[in-house]
């Protein structure tokens, strides 16, 4: 099984990366919590101490066009929030 994830780096998953050392990832939605942690652990080699996951439902778009109306639907995914080790961080840029 091959697990997706990518970080996300917004304003409010930043303030929790420095607040609370916890950082936030879009993964596979079918991924579990151990395959999370042991991916983080192997690609950014820290001390993972808690893995709290959501899942987000796709939602149905549709728009009017010239040609008439669009339909589509946006992708589900799930959300990791990935807690390290006291003094540990992550630095996403690191393995580009």
């Amino acid at each position: 099984m091959d697990i997706q994830i990518k970080p996300i780096v917004t304003e409010a998953a930043t303030a929790d990366s420095e607040k609370l050392n916890c950082y936030t990832f879009a993964v596979s939605p079918s991924a579990n919590k151990y395959q999370i942690k042991d991916l983080i652990e192997k690609m950014y080699g820290v001390k993972v101490v808690k893995v709290n996951t959501a899942l987000y439902a796709g939602k149905r778009k549709q728009r009017y066009t010239k040609g008439g109306l669009i339909k589509g639907a946006t992708a589900a995914f799930k959300k990791a929030y990935v807690t390290v080790a006291e003094g540990q961080t992550i630095d996403y840029y690191s393995n580009i």
